[in-house]
């Protein structure tokens, strides 16, 4: 029997679970002796992948397992002969697709099938267990080419679960080779009507905030995330974040939209007031994707996708505009230094947090990514905090976060071309020669540096 995993979408709630270049068109012999060598230590050496269009046959055989299954709820003889065939090519570009299906599958049958296919493409064995997770960590080390044809099919895969997602999936600067499914549905809810609850991660707009001598309920020891505009500052506590991952607010007269990915550990401010004329401010919305287990944050007003990491429109009508938002800087901090510096601060109310008190850091994310992102940088592990800008020159820097603090706190200077540390509030952030905030926020490495890949990285 066909189970895809998100039939029961249209019929029960999902619970709340919890870089962008364009995509390559062939991996030669060459390209493969030029990898990294540490993805060599760990993946081993890719075969070499074939080039150009799909034989009718294959193309043929492709449709059958990736779309007329998922759009018809049917898995039967054609879909088996067919992926036999998939697995036999030796086009290990369509081992894509079997990542994008497997996504969705249930059925630990068709998964056994489907990660037999796959092994037999990439010449080495997907274990059952993950099977989903290994496939798609090795695609996206080796830089596998997407097949021909890759956005229809997968658009028909993923819209097939869920119909909302259509107008997201768009050609753009966007390498949809690395999109999957984060776990839940599109928050589609109009602006401003927050408070009504949906089966989703649910973001918050214009939220209640209160005095810090009114926040009774938060422990000096609670991490929070603290920006300041114009002189006015406000903190949003990282519990509620782990529930709503996004607010769009104003401070200091000016419009913000805040991702938070609990996955990356980033919480990020994007003014969303300076856009091109015609343009309305952008309603930021979490669409229930990822891209290297990165939430993929969406526009409400016009479904233009962005890269949440760095703040551009990669699809749809912004994109085509060249919207790009500015960042102001981010300190990750605790809740008891930071009212201490900033006695004026305001703080989201405790009803936002909707009575959860999530620690996905310590819990559901300790032992590493849950989700697929290829090979990580290995100068540092995974899960190190560091500090990340941008420097005048467009280099990207990231400093180690414990480093930084203890160079800081005793009194050392950390200077990087324009970019000059200092503390804020018991966190960091960075600001130029005049004080001037430079848009910094706090990461996980993994994700600091697949965003940005070759990043600087100050030694300390």
């Amino acid at each position: 029997m066909f189970e895809p995993m998100i039939s029961k979408l249209r019929l029960a709630a999902f619970g709340l679970l919890f870089a962008l270049a364009p995509v390559a068109a062939s991996l030669s012999a060459d390209k493969a002796q030029a990898l990294p060598a540490h993805v060599i230590a760990e993946y081993g050496v890719p075969p070499v992948v074939p080039t150009g269009a799909l034989s009718d046959l294959l193309d043929r055989d492709a449709r059958a397992v990736f779309v007329e299954a998922m759009q018809n709820s049917t898995w039967g003889s054609d879909q088996e002969f067919a992926l036999m065939n998939i697995g036999t090519s030796g086009d290990l570009r369509l081992a894509w697709l079997i990542s994008d299906l497997m996504r969705f599958i249930s059925s630990r049958g068709i998964n056994v099938q489907l990660a037999d296919a796959a092994s037999e493409l990439l010449g080495k064995d997907i274990p059952i267990d993950n099977a989903w997770g290994e496939l798609t960590d090795i695609l996206i080390a080796w830089d596998i080419p997407a097949p021909p044809n890759y956005l229809e099919m997968k658009r028909a895969i993923f819209t097939s679960v869920l119909p909302d997602w259509t107008p997201l999936f768009e050609e753009g600067q966007i390498d949809w080779r690395h999109v999957s499914w984060g776990g839940v549905p599109i928050d589609a809810r109009p602006f401003d009507q927050t408070d009504e609850r949906c089966n989703c991660i649910p973001a918050a707009d214009n939220p209640e905030v209160s005095t810090a001598a009114e926040a009774t309920w938060l422990k000096d020891s609670d991490v929070v995330f603290g920006v300041v505009v114009n002189g006015e500052a406000r903190a949003y506590p990282r519990r509620i974040m782990e529930v709503r991952e996004m607010v769009n607010d104003t401070l200091g007269g000016r419009d913000l939209g805040i991702p938070y990915c609990t996955l990356c550990g980033a919480a990020q401010a994007y003014f969303t007031d300076e856009v091109p004329a015609g343009v309305q401010r952008p309603v930021l919305r979490t669409s229930g994707l990822l891209i290297r287990s990165n939430k993929v944050m969406f526009d409400l007003e016009t479904f233009s996708v962005f890269d949440t990491f760095l703040g551009n429109a990669v699809t749809g009508p912004l994109e085509k505009k060249g919207v790009v938002l500015d960042q102001a800087s981010v300190v990750t901090t605790e809740w008891g230094t930071w009212k201490e510096a900033h006695p004026d601060t305001t703080v989201l109310v405790e009803a936002l947090a909707l009575g959860r008190d999530f620690d996905f850091r310590n819990g559901r994310d300790a032992n590493g990514p849950i989700f697929p992102v290829g090979d990580v940088d290995p100068r540092l592990s995974v899960h190190e905090d560091v500090i990340g800008v941008v420097t005048a020159s467009g280099t990207p820097v990231a400093f180690q976060r414990s480093k930084a603090f203890t160079a800081l706190s005793q009194g050392q200077e950390i200077v990087v071309e324009n970019v000059h540390l200092k503390m804020d509030g018991g966190g960091i952030k960075a600001v130029d020669a005049d004080g001037r905030d430079l848009g910094s926020h706090q990461a996980f490495w993994f994700a600091w540096s697949q965003f940005h890949p070759g990043t600087a990285l100050w030694e300390g």
